[in-house]
């Protein structure tokens, strides 16, 4: 229930705090069970709202429990632009999805919620700007938080700058066990069921940095494979199990219940929709793409599993295979048909590299390639690029991470033709804490992949992005040390792309 507010004042300037510091999470007072444990967040901005989230906390809750929002222009919540009763329902794992609406577009808002005598932390949101708003964005990438593989230093950093948005872009927590020599381990053995999902989730969730980085801006997520089961693909796993269905379908269910997604994305059984599309102002179309749950199985797997191998194409003809698809063919056509041309940029937010990566000479059919990722869905691949190229746009830029590596790289309607042209630009992001292949390797490939420009397995971090009309500025933050919750971070390298120009350009 929202009950709708009180008239739009101005804005009030320098009101927003971007340090990690108290003044800016105002946690209530220490009570015997607290009742927001795993903090607060916001997503899907919109022009005249978002979606604001939480989760109530604590042992032998009722089945329903009524928590009050409210949405304000002012830090101090003196302004109060919005405020609205849910219910918090066992069912669903006692979560709420507000969906404050009719707020003014492109401004900041701050939030909290109040259950059980206890007020949540006060996070920090914002609407997107109008349709037709001369717009600017500020944002940044991130994926692959493994628990157990380090600390998330990188949060920390990332709540301290002045983001409009954040975008995930999958495997938010790893359904593993963790070996017992690891940094910190994660709860219990392997995730697989609804509880076991919930606990994970609730394990990440406790982290202070991870929770800072929700309540500083809101959030655009897409899933990878870890959130339900390492190299699934559609309605298989990597190890063929039986009644996979009923596993996806608790893992997307622990999903939502734990995502700023609004109450129409809730799961049916083992559907969800994670595409989407959001216009920000006359800047950028950002398209939300969904690389799991309608793929074909992956080609050429080892005998006896599914997931991924790495394979040689002259042994793998599946791999050029124009049948097979990567999005679902209906995903396909309903991003070919929602390009923007109107606007100068189009940001594409999807799960892994995209850009041709072979880890031999590719030429003479020699290229090995590994299957999970575009390359083993090339056709898939051309058909996205073959588009961009023949709508002739400009500003394309595909955003992606899985593969725990910093990459940059030219996208090529044709990777076979060396004349053929850039069509579009990629920046890859490494990981929050998992681990990537050894630096030699990339190094060892990187001279039969010439339009990647820049490839660093050795990196922890996250991609900072400001977009304007005419140029999109790159920056690469890489932590010192991952094992270090304090440590610092630094600029690896910086890239630009024009708007009119296709290809990162380094600074």
């Amino acid at each position: 229930m929202i009950i709708r507010a009180v008239p739009r004042r101005r804005l009030l300037q320098g009101a927003a705090s971007l340090c990690f510091a108290p003044s800016f999470l105002r946690f209530a007072l220490a009570a015997d069970v607290p009742r927001f444990a795993l903090g607060i967040a916001s997503g899907q901005p919109q022009p005249s709202g978002m979606v604001l989230w939480t989760r109530i906390t604590g042992a032998d809750l009722p089945d329903q429990i009524e928590v009050t929002w409210e949405l304000a222009r002012d830090d101090a919540f003196k302004q109060i632009a919005a405020r609205g009763v849910e219910t918090a329902q066992a069912a669903w794992a006692h979560s709420v999805h507000a969906e404050p609406s009719g707020l003014e577009p492109g401004r900041r808002y701050w939030y909290r919620f109040t259950a059980m005598g206890q007020q949540s932390p006060a996070g920090r949101t914002a609407t997107a700007p109008a349709a037709d708003a001369n717009a600017s964005l500020n944002f940044a990438i991130a994926s692959c938080q493994r628990w157990d593989a380090g600390h998330f230093a990188a949060w920390r950093h990332m709540a301290q700058e002045d983001l409009d948005v954040v975008m995930f872009l999958g495997d938010y927590i790893y359904e593993y066990s963790s070996r017992p020599d690891v940094i910190r381990r994660h709860e219990g053995l392997v995730a697989n069921t609804l509880d076991s999902y919930r606990a994970r989730y609730a394990t990440y969730k406790s982290d202070p940095a991870l929770q800072a980085a929700h309540a500083s801006a809101p959030w655009l997520l897409v899933w990878d494979d870890h959130e339900v089961d390492n190299d699934y693909a559609n309605l298989q796993s990597q190890t063929l199990e039986v009644n996979f269905e009923q596993r996806r379908a608790a893992a997307y269910q622990a999903y939502w219940e734990h995502m700023p997604f609004p109450k129409s994305a809730r799961p049916r059984g083992a559907d969800m929709r994670i595409t989407g599309r959001l216009d920000w102002g006359s800047l950028a179309r950002i398209h939300l793409l969904d690389d799991r749950q309608y793929r074909d199985p992956q080609a050429c797997p080892k005998a006896g599993r599914g997931g991924a191998a790495t394979v040689m194409q002259k042994a793998c003809a599946e791999l050029t295979d124009p049948k097979r698809t990567l999005l679902g063919f209906e995903q396909e056509q309903w991003l070919a048909n929602g390009w923007d041309s109107t606007r100068p940029w189009n940001l594409v937010a999807q799960q892994t590299l995209m850009a041709r990566y072979s880890w031999r000479d590719p030429s003479n059919g020699d290229g090995l390639y590994w299957t999970d990722g575009w390359d083993g869905y090339s056709a898939s691949r051309n058909r996205l690029l073959g588009t961009v190229s023949d709508k002739k746009l400009k500003g394309v830029v595909v955003l992606g991470g899985d593969v725990h590596s910093n990459y940059v790289a030219d996208l090529k309607a044709n990777f076979d033709d060396d004349k053929s042209p850039v069509v579009a630009t990629e920046f890859c992001g490494t990981s929050i804490t998992s681990t990537a292949l050894p630096q030699d390797r990339i190094n060892a490939a990187r001279r039969f992949n010439p339009h990647v420009h820049y490839g660093r397995g050795d990196q922890r971090g996250y991609m900072r992005f400001a977009l304007d009309a005419k140029q999109l500025q790159v920056q690469l933050r890489v932590l010192d040390d991952v094992m270090n919750i304090n440590s610092n971070i630094s600029t690896a390298a910086q890239f630009r792309v024009e708007a009119a120009r296709p290809g990162a350009m380094p600074v």
